[in-house]
């Protein structure tokens, strides 16, 4: 939660409207500086646009990982490890290898993908997916929100991160270091783009979900040192294996840095823009991965490195969380000329579908209610009340 001081400077705070950003030199989006101060102003943003029962004094708060206390980050641990034990939901024979709740979530997305990636509702879709997420987990005991992973504090070093140095209060480590070849992705412009090997690529074997069993997938899985992919139609199979990682600094570097990240919202004046940039959708730019693939393959790995089922790593939760926050950030720098969708409803309009709109229902099988996009455009209004730290 935010310290006191900052939260009654916040509700003293007057009306954010017609402001305008500053000229931030290269230093400050080099160094966090630049986006840090678009993020406060999101949050003043954000908080004169509460709508219903959301306001100043209920609204809840979703910190960058490191700044969680210690007891708080071993309660999200927990909490992750309880979903694992959950029972799945699923109907018998739909999904044998959905085992808990925790592969239910992969399931959905698993099955999801090909209409919530390169679509009008990735955005929102994965709004309302971690959404869900989080209120599991406080069933499971969680008693914060659910944290977020600021990839540009360790686009050098990914696996000194606190979220992924193997310490008990991590999400586990990278995987083991083995020898391995670099990926190679093949795009949808029918290029290819490299990536040299990153520090692991084993089975993570320090800390938290050292011990954790995959069932699901994988379903489309790069082979390193090839164009191909492990292609998998039985996905919903059981195939018990480790969680591999293979963290990426190159990768990094190349993505997710505060440059990245600044640029990407100062640089977006409407959703094809932002949408298309955000994903590497060559509909739009010639950025081949964005910062969304490149924070996933920063991780790389099983399941990290395969679309279809990449959230059953727990550091899949805290990167889509920073997608979302990005998103938060960039929304409220023109809240209201930034409350629409563009695009259609399958990956990359393939095969052609509707255009998406703002009434359109969000989907998330059996784990939700579907509720319409229009609902979850605020994140302080509709069914959400929550701001980014």
């Amino acid at each position: 939660m935010f310290g006191k001081p900052l939260y009654l400077a916040l509700a003293g705070a007057s009306a954010v409207s017609g402001f305008t950003v500053p000229n931030f030199g290269q230093w400050a989006v080099d160094s966090g500086i630049a986006l840090a101060g678009l993020n406060s102003v999101a949050v003043l943003s954000a908080l004169t646009n509460t709508q219903g029962t959301c306001n100043i004094g209920n609204v809840k708060v979703r910190q960058e990982w490191r700044t969680l206390s210690v007891a708080q980050r071993k309660n999200f641990i927990a909490a992750t490890n309880c979903l694992t034990t959950k029972t799945s939901a699923l109907a018998p024979g739909v999904a044998p290898g959905a085992h808990s709740l925790f592969d239910d979530f992969t399931y959905v997305h698993m099955t999801s993908t090909n209409f919530i990636h390169m679509t009008g509702n990735f955005l929102t879709w994965h709004r309302y997916f971690i959404h869900v997420y989080e209120k599991e987990l406080q069933k499971c005991g969680y008693n914060g929100n659910l944290p977020y992973w600021e990839w540009g504090y360790d686009v050098n070093s990914p696996r000194d991160s606190p979220v992924f140095d193997g310490s008990d209060t991590s999400l586990g480590s990278d995987g083991a270091a083995i020898s391995h070849a670099g990926l190679v992705l093949g795009l949808p412009t029918g290029l290819t783009i490299s990536f040299p090997p990153g520090t692991g690529g084993g089975c993570v074997n320090q800390g938290p979900f050292s011990n954790l069993t995959l069932h699901l997938g994988p379903v489309v899985l790069p082979e390193y040192g090839s164009p191909n992919v492990t292609f998998n139609p039985n996905g919903h199979l059981d195939n018990p294996r480790c969680l591999k990682r293979d963290l990426n600094p190159w990768v990094a570097q190349q993505w997710t840095t505060f440059r990245n990240t600044t640029e990407l919202i100062l640089g977006s004046s409407n959703i094809f823009e932002f949408n298309t940039e955000l994903s590497g959708d060559p509909r739009g730019t010639t950025n081949p991965m964005g910062v969304h693939g490149g924070g996933h393959f920063t991780i790389g790995g099983d399941p990290g490195a395969d679309p279809f089922i990449a959230s059953n790593d727990p550091a899949f939760w805290l990167h889509h969380a920073q997608i979302d926050r990005v998103y938060w950030i960039w929304q409220n720098l023109d809240f209201q000329n930034r409350q629409g969708v563009n695009g259609t409803n399958t990956f990359l309009n393939q095969p052609p579908s509707a255009a998406t709109t703002v009434e359109d229902l969000l989907d998330v099988g059996h784990l939700a209610s579907s509720v319409k996009i229009k609902n979850v455009m605020n994140t302080v209004g509709g069914q959400l009340c929550y701001i980014y730290i």
